[in-house]
């Protein structure tokens, strides 16, 4: 039958919950075994209908305000396969990030950088029936984060994907290539390599809009041999 596909396991991937490099784990992991809570037919099937719950798609990050935000204009494309390689169809990705400067939108966020009142960082949308997406932002700015001396992290974007309900909300980060940032950074290293490439967009000079914006290529699956690292726990940090 040529519509069997032969399950593919799962690889080591996502990071641990407890990697001692970066501090705040050390706090924060679990000290005692994990207890599987079962989830019911509620948490698993429901809601329905993200757009009519979240309102308008948010794609497009620089024009939410007056004027457009200061910074790099980037266009970040892809799709949402799950582990056999098959579009998940509308499924709702959430994005947040620093602006130009590294800089947050966050009464917690106080180092000495620029807010930009023309960016907020945050944005929304839903993949079409062949899984695909695309939001346009600005490239953000790497910034200091107090975890150990002279520590900075490298330029980012969280994508948050819902699936089908809340419960099954996982959570990533989008990282550029060339960023020597990388390489030095607990968060990205608790991903071994080579999964931590799964994490760095490409470059892709079709996606480029000439004389107007960069484009990258963010492909994330869900699950299985080819799974993008996503975090540990309740997957909302």
């Amino acid at each position: 039958m040529s519509d069997v596909i032969p399950y593919a396991r799962e690889d080591a991937g996502s990071p641990p919950s407890l990697f001692p490099d970066y501090g705040s784990t050390v706090a924060r992991s679990p000290r005692e075994p994990l207890i599987r809570v079962p989830q019911t037919l509620t948490e698993v099937t429901g809601p329905s209908g993200w757009d009519q719950l979240m309102g308008p798609a948010l794609a497009d990050l620089t024009t939410q305000h007056k004027s457009p935000p200061l910074g790099q204009r980037i266009i970040v494309t892809g799709r949402v396969l799950d582990e056999a390689g098959r579009p998940v169809p509308y499924t709702v990705m959430e994005i947040w990030q620093a602006n130009a400067a590294g800089r947050y939108i966050h009464s917690k966020d106080n180092w000495d950088a620029p807010l930009d009142p023309h960016f907020t960082g945050a944005g929304r949308v839903v993949t079409d029936a062949e899984g695909r997406y695309r939001f346009i932002t600005i490239r953000p700015g790497a910034y200091p984060w107090g975890n150990h001396k002279n520590a900075w992290r490298p330029a980012h974007i969280h994508l948050s994907l819902l699936g089908p309900a809340f419960a099954t909300r996982l959570v990533t980060q989008l990282y550029f290539p060339d960023d020597p940032l990388i390489e030095i950074d607990p968060i990205a290293n608790a991903v071994p390599m080579p999964y931590r490439q799964r994490m760095v967009c490409r470059f892709d000079i079709g996606v480029t809009e000439p004389n107007w914006a960069l484009g990258y290529v963010f492909d994330v699956v869900l699950k299985g041999r080819n799974q993008t690292p996503f975090e540990e726990g309740q997957h909302d940090h």
